[in-house]
């Protein structure tokens, strides 16, 4: 088995030499990491990836955040469909130690039409959830985002409250070789298509503008709908005011 310490983080991150087919922006994004044994990450991912690890641990997250101007390229937004909420659970992979990227346990949007467009296009688990986001009007606004999954073809109860706030001081981006390299700069998704093989997906924007972030509440249990048991110990936090993104399409691994 190849050690995690030795893959190529840095290609992925460099923009691919293919066509893009959407783009989007994400913003107030929240990060919640937080150790799993990779034994237990990885009996519930295809055998072909393998459990990505920082100094041993395997990572479950917790992704909260939201899409604007989300449009196939060359189409402008629509504003009814091209803005959204979502927050997703994932954890880290490689493939057969090469390409680190991310597999989706669940990713429960705001938008019906996301859903069934990403099911379609990239055979992403993706769930219709009701999502209240709430931000306040303070130089750092106070984000209070709650998501409650009604959709009837996921496992249930899949709820998560959040409140959160970013936290004063210097705005970085994440170093090679850190904890926060490891988990936050990560452009390859990992899927399986209908006829059961291993394919892949790119995306690709400047690196997270990361800030520490202050978790006020928290009450979810996505990652347990997802089979994980997760600690009840504080979570790694990072927060990412935007980013613009491109995306490519599903290819072959």
């Amino acid at each position: 088995m190849t050690s995690a310490e030795v893959l190529d983080r840095i290609a992925p991150t460099r923009e691919p030499d293919a066509p893009v087919v959407m783009h989007q922006n994400w913003h107030h994004l929240l990060f919640l990491h937080w150790p799993i044994p990779p034994a237990e990450l990885q009996r519930l991912i295809p055998a072909e990836l393998t459990i990505d690890t920082f100094e041993g641990n395997g990572y479950v997250s917790l992704v909260a955040f939201t899409l604007t101007g989300v449009r196939p390229v060359l189409t402008p937004p629509l504003p009814w469909i091209s803005s959204f909420h979502e927050v997703n659970v994932r954890t880290y992979v490689h493939n057969r130690g090469r390409d680190p990227g991310i597999w989706f346990f669940s990713l429960d949007a705001s938008s019906a039409i996301a859903v069934a467009a990403a099911r379609a296009a990239y055979k992403l688990p993706y769930f219709q959830s009701q999502i209240d986001f709430l931000a306040s009007s303070d130089p750092i606004p106070t984000i209070d985002f709650a998501a409650h999954r009604t959709d009837p073809g996921g496992p249930t109860p899949a709820n998560a409250r959040i409140q959160y706030r970013a936290m004063e001081g210097i705005v970085t981006h994440a170093a090679p070789g850190t904890i926060e390299h490891f988990l936050v700069e990560r452009y390859i998704l990992y899927t399986i298509d209908d006829e059961h093989r291993l394919r892949r997906a790119r995306v690709h924007h400047e690196p997270y503008p990361l800030q520490r972030a202050e978790v006020l509440g928290l009450d979810e249990t996505l990652i347990w709908a997802a089979g994980i048991r997760r600690s009840e110990g504080h979570p790694l936090r990072h927060y990412a005011r935007e980013v613009n993104v491109k995306v490519y399409p599903l290819e072959s691994c």
